[in-house]
């Protein structure tokens, strides 16, 4: 009983923190589509060709929201595929706190930190650039308009807008009204299904037991690599933590360190499933940071570079 308590309290504030991020996330995209419509989001997706740059540097922040933000920009199409896995591969989740914790040296975060954001530019500059070269002369403007995300939520602010489209007699508030709204119902049904979720990964993380699990990252140099990559993708703080405190306690080697770091993007991929309807693009993606983070944590290993 105390596990399933101590569980749902620690999903519960791992949801609350998501919170903000998703409403201002949200509301802001309801904001330029009531305020300028296609306009601005055209203004939006073309200064987004420097997102990866833009995605690594605030995916450092130590803030799992800002994954989740660019995960639901993404499925809006505001932001590019290779946005969204800079601000994944440079999320630093609960890495960074917990350095601090142990008054590591200040450059040895630095060192980590500064790998993961160039990788974030480097990957996803890469990816965008092999997207324009697949992409190329195809019909269609590549993003969708946040009403056909409302049209999947079914939150009927589109409905209401319409209803009112063309009147004189509703003041400026009930417009402002009708974008808080959208956004709130985006936003608790959001943080729900991240509730459910976050809960249920982490009743089988503390079933399995957390000992269990980074002992199979540990086990080999090589396989340590693909395990603690794959453990990165739960999306759950408990795998970065789990990968920190294994480097810092001389367990895991830095290749394997990185691979799961790079990984672990907290609830960016999660939300992602939820918000964007391409299952296909949604595996395709989780696969791509996937490769990259053993990649990495692979050239590391074979090269004997130490943190």
């Amino acid at each position: 009983m105390d596990l399933f308590v101590d569980t749902l309290l620690d999903s519960l504030l791992d949801t609350l923190q998501l919170i903000p991020f998703l409403f201002v996330t949200y509301f802001a995209m309801e904001w330029l589509e009531h305020a300028a419509g296609s306009k601005t989001e055209q203004a939006v997706s073309n200064a987004g060709k420097a997102g990866p740059l833009i995605g690594s540097l605030l995916g450092a922040i130590p803030q799992c929201g800002f994954s989740a933000m660019a995960a639901t920009l993404y499925s809006a199409r505001m932001v590019t595929v290779g946005t969204l896995v800079a601000v994944i591969l440079s999320t630093s989740d609960e890495m960074l706190p917990i350095f601090v914790a142990a008054q590591q040296p200040p450059a040895r975060l630095l060192s980590i930190m500064g790998i993961k954001i160039a990788c974030g530019i480097i990957f996803g500059f890469a990816i965008d650039g092999i997207i324009r070269l697949i992409c190329r002369g195809k019909e269609g403007d590549g993003y969708f308009h946040i009403h056909e995300l409302c049209e999947r939520e079914h939150c009927e602010c589109d409905e209401e807008s319409s209803a009112q489209e063309g009147t004189d007699d509703h003041p400026a508030h009930n417009k402002w009204w009708r974008i808080t709204r959208s956004a709130l119902i985006h936003t608790v049904r959001i943080s729900l299904f991240v509730l459910v979720i976050t809960f249920a990964f982490g009743l089988l993380i503390a079933a399995i037991g957390s000992d269990t699990v980074t002992s199979m990252a540990a086990y080999h140099p090589v396989r340590a690599v693909f395990a603690t990559a794959l453990i990165g993708l739960i999306p759950n703080c408990g795998a970065s933590v789990a990968i920190t405190e294994l480097f810092l306690e001389g367990l895991l080697p830095t290749g394997s360190m990185l691979a799961g770091l790079l990984t672990a993007g907290g609830v960016g991929l999660l939300v992602l499933f939820r918000t964007n309807e391409h299952a296909k693009e949604n595996l395709a993606i989780v696969l791509a940071i996937y490769l990259i983070g053993v990649l990495v944590g692979l050239a590391f290993s074979a090269a004997g570079i130490t943190l």
